[in-house]
């Protein structure tokens, strides 16, 4: 059972609505004004249920409102910024205790630092009004009440996007409020360091020296003194990284911090950061005019850069306009297409329903025409030709889909071909080389000794079984023969080989210009660009297509009764006897 207290605020936080703010607000301050005079442990018990009944979260939520039109404003938001960070503290949950570590808790804090960040710019605006200040301060007080009670959630706080902002602000009051709660986050438990990124580690350090160096007044030198003094107190390998990575912190803290108030804590940063440096010999020090150029060159390199970034500034804006006006231009392009398209549908389901109106209403006239026993005939009629209709134009679809198919079928395997011709007669082209034999050379590894020993082993064989048939004067005359014949065979290869070349560029030729007909659109559709794909270039093929035309002409011309009798002149229909072509001697007579 809930507390009675509560059922009000519950009911209100129900209607989710930005108006109900101050009223959910005074009613919380009034419940916890009567339960923080009691026990601790009734205190701990509302804040459970108020984590439970989701009031809490209602609150951090809550921190994001606009409240410009909000009654009591930011004043307002600030204290419901400070009861949500009292009631986080000193409980914890019965249950979901790993969503309120994990999930709530990084929520709230989130949203604490989001509106730090409207305070801030705020403050900016209202050029460091004491009321728009003490709000900033106020709402940064419950954020490092808030650490303080959870510590695992200062890594997360530190390393965010909204306190980099702040960190990074010009305004001195500012920058003394965080450099604050910096400061009091590492008194409190500076075991965080550890845990925090070394580039978020170095772009802190980077701040407060850079407040150091750039504030005048003593209020931000003392902050920022303080502040790194209490980090190089915490850990001892900051104050070793301190001196090496900023060059002239030492004599940038005696010449301009000292006198100005806060001399105990500028000495023992001095002692901690530069062990000894106080007992060097005044001439090692840096003079004061070493220390002034240092700064003149720094000032005139920083006014260069900001230069610099000045004259890209119109630039990128002329860029950004441009991409912007790109844009926005491709969206309506798109627009006005979808719009077409749309448009377009409409019509084309218009025309559809009109037509099918018209085609209903002519089916109810014929059937007012026709005759009352001729009704289902006249009907099934209609059924037939719509089937026939359906059939005929599923069929060519499924025939022009099957044609696309076999075409690229047949381009790939003819594709296909003319790589395995290649590579065929390449392949063949390298036997020829290996195998080639001079008839004027003898086999390879055959000297004249071992020749001369050949010989002598075939005359003992013929001399030791002579032949009865052929004497050995007719087997001496049947090798010269044999090797005559031999060597007119090699002499004539090269003349066969150059004729077979000459016969493979010409079927490639005709391969060619087959490929380019079958692939050719009709003569109708040919524009003059495409006429050259009919152009032959073999001359009697030209001369012959040429004939064909004229007789073709010609007939067209005759008479109409010397026409009687004869078929309609397609050049396809001609019978292939009555092409009188020499076909050997195709593509021979020239291109």
């Amino acid at each position: 059972m809930s507390d009675p207290d509560l059922q009000p605020l519950i009911a209100a936080i129900a209607k989710k609505s930005e108006q109900t703010v101050p009223q959910v607000l005074f009613k919380l301050k009034d419940i916890l004004g009567r339960k923080s005079v009691e026990d601790d442990r009734d205190l701990e018990k509302l804040k459970q249920d108020l984590h439970s009944y989701g009031i809490l979260q209602y609150c951090s939520a809550a921190l994001n409102y606009d409240y410009e039109n909000i009654q009591g404003g930011y004043s307002c938001v600030a204290q419901m910024a400070e009861i949500l960070s009292s009631c986080c503290v000193g409980f914890h949950p019965v249950r979901n205790k790993e969503a309120f570590q994990n999930e709530f808790l990084p929520s709230a804090a989130d949203s604490l630092m989001s509106l730090a960040n409207r305070l801030m710019d705020k403050a900016v605006e209202d050029k460091g009004k004491a009321g728009s200040i003490r709000l900033f301060q106020k709402v940064m007080d419950s954020i490092s009440w808030l650490l303080k009670g959870h510590n695992e959630l200062i890594p997360h706080v530190l390393q965010s996007k909204q306190y980099e902002e702040i960190q990074l602000s010009e305004n001195e009051e500012i920058g003394v409020i965080s450099l604050t709660l910096l400061q009091n986050l590492i008194q409190a438990n500076s075991a965080f360091l550890s845990d925090i990124r070394h580039r978020a580690l170095k772009g802190i350090l980077d701040d407060i020296v850079y407040k150091l160096g750039c504030s005048s007044g003593p209020a931000a030198g003392r902050a920022a003194a303080r502040t790194l003094l209490s980090l190089a107190r915490s850990q001892s390998s900051i104050a070793e990284v301190i001196p090496e990575q900023y060059q002239g912190l030492d004599s940038l803290l005696k010449n301009d911090w000292i006198g100005k108030g806060f001399d105990a804590e500028v000495l023992q940063l001095i002692d901690l950061l530069y062990p000894g440096v106080r007992t060097r010999e005044p001439a090692q020090d840096l003079s004061e005019e070493k220390v002034r150029a240092a700064c003149v060159i720094q000032a005139t390199w920083r006014a260069f850069q900001t230069r610099k970034r000045m004259k890209k500034l119109p630039k990128a804006v002329s860029v950004l306009q441009r991409s912007f006006r790109e844009r926005r231009r491709l969206q309506e392009t798109q627009a006005q297409r979808r719009r077409a398209e749309e448009e377009l549908k409409h019509q084309v389901l218009l025309r559809r329903q009109r037509a099918l109106r018209e085609f209903r209403q002519r089916q109810l006239l014929l059937l007012e025409i026709v005759p009352a026993g001729q009704v289902d005939r006249f009907l099934g009629d209609l059924d037939m030709r719509a089937a026939v209709m359906i059939q005929k134009v599923w069929r060519g679809h499924r025939e022009r889909r099957n044609f696309q198919q076999q075409k690229q079928e047949l381009r790939q395997f003819k594709a296909a071909v003319a790589i395995q011709r290649a590579v065929l007669r390449f392949l063949k082209r390298q036997r020829v080389k290996r195998h080639r034999l001079s008839p004027w050379k003898g086999p390879r590894g055959l000297t004249d000794a071992r020749r001369t020993e050949l010989k002598k082993q075939v005359d003992d064989y013929i001399a030791l079984h002579p032949r009865h048939a052929v004497s050995a004067e007719g087997c001496r005359e049947l090798h010269q023969r044999a090797q005559e014949m031999l060597r007119q065979h090699l002499m004539r290869r090269d003349a066969d080989r150059r004729a077979e070349q000459h016969r493979q560029a010409l079927l490639a030729q005709i391969n060619t210009d087959l490929e380019l007909l079958t692939n050719a659109p009709a003569l109708r559709e040919a524009t003059g660009a495409e006429s050259s794909v009919f152009l032959s270039r073999s001359a009697p093929v030209a001369m012959r297509a040429r004939q064909s035309h004229n007789a073709l002409l010609q007939a067209a011309r005759c008479p109409w009764w010397k026409r009687l009798g004869d078929e309609p002149s397609d050049p396809e229909s001609v019978h292939k006897d009555s092409i009188d072509v020499d076909l050997q001697r195709l593509y021979l007579g020239g291109s």
